[in-house]
C-alpha cells in the first residue's frame, strides 16, 4: 500500500481516506528519491531570541516564547525571516497562529533570498528579505505557491485545499509538519495529512534557507510561530499523523 501511495504521488495524485484520489497537478512529476546525508534534529528557535535567523528587526520579534511577525504600516512586498542555515531534505515540525488580518502566511523552502526586479529601492521598499522558491501557505488560502517564478501554477486543486481548510483553524494555533524530500512536499495539519505533492520541475528544487512569511498587506497584521524543530535527512515517514 505504501509503494502504491508513493507511485500515485509521483503521478500528482493524493490518496484520500477510503481510497479516493485527487489530482494535485496537471503535469506528471518525476520521482526524485530522498537525498542522503547526516540526520540531526535542530531547534531553529530557542524561545528567547532570533539567534540563527535574519530579517527586519522591527517586523520580527520574540514575545512570551513565540516568534511574532507584525507590521503596522503597509508592506509593498512580502518579507521573510530567514534561517541562516540552508536545508534540502528535512522535516519541520512547528505551530503557527494568524492573530490579526485574514491574509495568509507560509513557510518558504528550496529557494533563496531575492529582490524582485520591479523594486527600485530595496531599502525604502523593505524588499531586502524577499524569497524566491516554493511556499507552503496557511491558514488562509491553504496550498502551494512558487514565489517569483511559476506563481500559482503549482497550486493544488480546490478539493485538496479544502482538506486543509477543514483540518485547519483560522485564528488559533495550527500544529503542522512539513516533510520535504527529493522533489516531494508533504504537509500535516493538526494530525491530518492534507498535501502530498511532487514538483514537476526538479531543477527548481535546491538547498536553501527555510523562511517564515509576513505577507505584503495594506493593513496591520500579526502572525505567531513556535516550535520550529527541523530534522535533516529524516526518515521517509510523517510523524504527526493521528488520522
Amino acid at each position: 500500500m505504501k509503494r502504491l501511495g508513493m507511485a500515485l504521488a509521483g503521478l500528482g495524485l493524493l490518496v484520500l481516506p477510503g481510497g479516493g484520489l485527487l489530482r494535485a497537478g496537471k503535469d506528471k512529476a518525476p520521482e526524485i528519491p530522498p537525498r542522503k546525508g547526516e540526520s540531526e534534529t535542530i531547534k531553529l528557535f530557542n524561545g528567547k531570541n532570533l539567534k540563527g535567523w535574519e530579517g527586519y528587526k522591527d517586523l520580527w520579534s520574540v514575545k512570551d516564547g513565540v516568534i511574532v511577525a507584525r507590521n503596522e504600516k503597509p508592506l509593498k512586498v512580502s518579507t521573510y525571516l530567514f534561517t541562516k542555515r540552508k536545508f534540502s531534505d528535512f522535516r519541520l515540525v512547528f505551530a503557527a497562529k494568524l492573530v490579526e488580518s485574514e491574509m495568509h502566511s507560509g513557510v518558504a523552502i528550496w529557494g533563496k533570498r531575492f529582490v524582485p526586479q520591479e523594486v527600485k529601492d530595496p531599502v525604502a521598499d523593505r524588499a531586502e528579505y524577499t524569497y524566491q522558491g516554493q511556499l507552503v501557505m496557511f491558514p488562509s488560502g491553504w496550498g502551494l505557491y512558487d514565489l517569483y517564478r511559476r506563481h500559482g501554477k503549482i497550486n493544488l486543486s480546490p478539493e485538496i485545499r479544502n482538506l486543509a481548510i477543514k483540518a485547519g483553524k483560522q485564528h488559533d494555533w495550527n500544529d503542522m509538519e512539513i516533510l520535504a524530500q527529493g522533489n516531494r512536499i508533504r504537509l500535516v495539519v493538526n494530525g491530518k495529512q492534507v498535501v502530498d505533492w511532487r514538483d514537476p520541475e526538479p531543477k527548481l528544487v535546491a538547498e536553501g534557507p527555510i523562511a517564515l512569511q509576513l505577507h505584503s498587506n495594506s493593513v496591520p497584521q500579526e502572525i505567531h510561530f513556535k516550535g520550529l524543530v527541523v530534522t535533516t535527512f529524516p526518515e521517509d515517514k510523517l510523524t504527526t499523523v493521528k488520522e
